[in-house]
Formats: structure tokens, C-alpha cells, sequence
């Protein structure tokens, strides 16, 4: 019986190891701000007081191929504001 649950054991350690590797809370690939981001060329000068830490912030333009940028900016514990979702939709159906 032991040795029969041995190979499946590791049959999905093997599997599950590379999908877990994926999960991880360390921030690999940051975005850069762009031409309309709020936080493009620095921080924005006024800092957000009354908003609780971790709120999200919403911004939407057209970038210059005149495409829909929608971006998500969440409020860091220094008042600053961190980008961490960028949809872009083209302006056509």
C-alpha cells in the first residue's frame, strides 16, 4: 500500500510544484506610469489624507493611438500612490 502512494505522491509534487512557484507576493513586474498616469513624471503633489490606506483609486484617458486606458491605483501607507492594474481597450468595436 505505502509503496503504491510513493509515485503518486510524487507525480503531483512534480505537478504541483511549478503552478505554486507562480504564487508568490513579491511584486516581479512593476508598472510604469505613461503618458496620463496619474503618478507619470512623479507623485502627484497633494497627498491623499482622508482616504483610509489601501483604498483604490480609478483613473481612465486616452493614450496618444487613442486607445481607453483604465488604471487602478492603490493608497500606500506613505500616502503614495501605487499602480497596479492597466487595462487598455481600443476606442472601436
Amino acid at each position: 500500500m505505502m509503496k503504491a502512494l510513493v509515485p503518486a505522491l510524487l507525480a503531483t509534487t512534480v505537478v504541483a510544484a511549478p503552478l505554486l512557484a507562480g504564487c508568490s507576493a513579491v511584486d516581479t513586474t512593476a508598472l510604469e506610469p505613461i503618458p496620463g498616469s496619474i503618478t507619470y513624471g512623479g507623485q502627484p503633489r497633494t497627498k491623499l489624507t482622508k482616504s483610509p490606506i489601501g483604498s483604490a483609486v480609478y483613473n481612465d484617458f486616452h493614450n496618444q493611438h487613442g486607445e481607453h486606458v483604465y488604471e487602478t491605483y492603490i493608497l500606500q501607507p506613505d500616502r503614495s500612490l501605487k499602480l497596479v492594474r492597466r487595462q487598455i481597450v481600443p476606442d472601436f468595436p
